[in-house]
């Protein structure tokens, strides 16, 4: 259910802040008052079209909140799949809430549960949530893609068609692996050969991991030998031997550390700096020996720094056709192995693909037709079910028909000696026809049927399908459109029982309707500091019997008293209903004012 909705600066709404309740919630007010324009903020904010003409005057943006309480049910199967697909599932939601923004220089923001999101996502989020009967985007019934939904749900059939969906999956990817293998000869040949060098190309190179680190530092040395070897000499020859006029550094130190234990036998105190000079000494030494050594150990070759830098251009140009790294050039001549031995097996596999290909095309035919079927014996039904809601929502003339057409096509799936085309839901196109009026033939109810007669037909429909539909937030605008007291009576009645199974919000000017409301809200327009402001109530027992007894006409002790007699007799047809012997209470907390 909408639990809670706030409207900020959109159009002649300052600030609204509405706490629903669950079951019938009627609003009710003056016309102009601003009920529509609530409507409308509902339909912003489940991404219908945001204007900057709907930002109030002298405001720089509107904002629209609501908070959603969705059944557990429809949470887990249609909203958390959705929700897991945009990373909007981090932890368990005791609520969902929606945002909208609008900004003057044009710019909008969508979050989902204070994410930031696309226009998209929060249109399709919505869409679960709420359906909007009105003029607006929001008419599911208006939607020709979704009339097969409809009876599929009173036809019971949706068990049936997700396994008619699931073998045309499946079949997509049969065809997909098929085409991709049913190549051209030629450019298959080509890609066995490309394929074919490759993989002996990575092969041929006998890759070792960590390899270029090791060739890039001996290619330093080799490439700095000589310098390496003259300086090293240098430095030994510094240290041990001097440079033939001059004594070395370790002959120096020698002569120091003879004058220091000289110098310690008369001042103990100096036996520590002999003692250090002396490991110097040693160390340099070590130094000294380590330095030959090296100077003997390398050696400028020529012919191995050419093959050094030759394996190392080959490794460089592996990296830049292959990839980064040993690793990577590896995996992928694994991964090209593996595509050659299906492309020296794909005719075995076409043969596999083709002969599965086949068994699905023959399954989907008959899940498909069994579900054509029921769909053409149901499909009566539900016409018949229609048209006699619509009579006691005063369209007694209509006429309603459930249209189901096929499309024959060579590679369709073959059902009763005939090949169709289908899709994931069969092999029926379907679409809901109607004839308002006696002597009108039949015509798609999408290009026909006016706002009034949309909103009673969507009532009629979800009366009808009551039980099985899952959008939890019904919104009608406009249903009593051209309609009298007793016909609202009747559209009153059918809100009623649908608030069994669904939250309702309904838009009136029929006090017949407005009395069945389980929560009754007046909406209010008026002038403060020189702007015009929406104000909304929710009424009591007795502001409620004023607001009906006002729209009844002229306030007077007859319409108050007509008020109160029509609100008995409603809670005596619901109390009778419920089975009990008390009546509902309509409206038992404080009157609740927000501006």
């Amino acid at each position: 259910m909408l639990a809670y909705l706030t409207v900020g600066n959109f159009a002649i709404i300052e600030r609204l802040e509405l706490r629903l309740s669950a079951g019938f919630n009627a609003l009710t007010g003056e016309t102009g008052a601003g009920k529509s324009i609530i409507i409308d903020a509902v339909s912003t904010l489940l991404g219908g079209r945001a204007e900057t003409d709907y930002i109030r005057a002298g405001a720089e943006q509107a904002v629209i909140e609501g908070s959603f309480s969705p059944p557990q049910t429809l949470y887990q199967q249609r909203l958390l799949p959705l929700l897991q697909e945009h990373g909007l599932d981090e932890q368990e939601q005791d609520a969902l809430i929606l945002t909208r923004e609008i900004n003057r220089k044009g710019r909008n923001v969508c979050r989902v549960n204070g994410r930031l999101v696309t226009l998209g996502l929060l249109r399709d989020v919505g869409q679960r949530l709420v359906d909007i009967h009105n003029q607006g985007e929001h008419l599911s019934l208006l939607r020709v893609h979704q009339h097969v939904d409809f009876l599929d749900r009173y036809a019971g059939t949706l068990a049936l068609r997700r396994q008619v969906a699931d073998r045309v999956h499946a079949l997509q990817g049969v065809r997909t692996e098929l085409k991709a293998l049913q190549q051209d000869e030629r450019e298959l040949a080509r890609r066995t050969d490309l394929l074919q060098f490759q993989v002996e190309e990575i092969q041929a190179a006998k890759l070792q991991p960590g390899e270029e680190a090791e060739l890039s530092a001996e290619l330093t040395i080799l490439s700095n030998a000589e310098r390496l070897i003259s300086q090293a000499d240098s430095i030994y020859k510094t240290l041990s031997e001097g440079d033939g006029l001059e004594d070395s550094v370790l002959d120096h130190l020698g002569e120091v550390a003879e004058d220091l234990a000289e110098l310690a036998g008369l001042d103990p105190r100096l036996k520590e700096h002999r003692t250090s000079v002396e490991e110097i000494t040693d160390q340099l030494g070590e130094i000294a020996t380590a330095l030959r050594s090296y100077a003997e150990e390398i050696e400028y070759d020529p012919s191995r720094q050419e093959m050094v830098e030759e394996r190392l251009g080959l490794l460089h140009n592996m990296k830049r056709k292959y990839g980064d790294s040993a690793a990577e050039i590896l995996a992928f001549a694994e991964s090209a192995t593996q595509e050659l031995e299906g492309l020296s097996h794909s005719e075995e596999r076409v043969a596999e693909l083709s002969a599965r290909e086949g068994a699905l095309l023959t399954e989907i035919g008959e899940l498909a037709g069994q579900l054509s079927g029921v769909r053409q014996r149901t499909s009566e039904a539900l016409a018949q079910a229609m048209e006699e809601e619509l009579k006691e929502l005063g369209m007694e003339k209509a006429h309603f028909q459930v249209s189901l057409t096929r499309r024959e096509r060579d590679r369709g799936v073959e059902v009763g000696g005939k090949h169709y085309a289908f899709d994931s839901t069969g092999i029926d196109q379907v679409e809901f026809l109607i004839s308002p009026n006696v002597g009108e033939p039949l015509k798609p109810l999408a290009k026909i049927a006016s706002g009034g007669e949309t909103a009673r037909l969507m009532l009629a429909m979800k009366t009808v399908l009551s039980a099985a539909d899952e959008v939890p937030v019904l919104i009608f605008d406009e249903i009593d459109a051209g309609l009298g007291g007793r016909a609202g009576n009747v559209v009153g009645r059918k809100l009623w029982a649908l608030a069994r199974d669904h939250q309702v919000l309904c838009v009136t000017h029929l006090p017949q309707i407005a009395a069945f409301g389980d929560t009754h809200y007046r909406v209010a327009k008026a002038v403060r500091s020189g702007r015009t402001i929406t104000s909304l109530e929710r009424l009591d027992p007795d502001a409620r019997t004023e607001e009906l007894a006002e729209m009844l006409g002229t306030k007077s002790e007859a319409t108050h008293r007509s008020a109160q007699e029509m609100q008995g007799e409603v809670e005596r047809w619901k109390a009778a209903v419920e089975g009990t012997s008390s009546s509902p209470s309509l409206a038992t907390s404080e009157p609740e004012r927000s501006v």
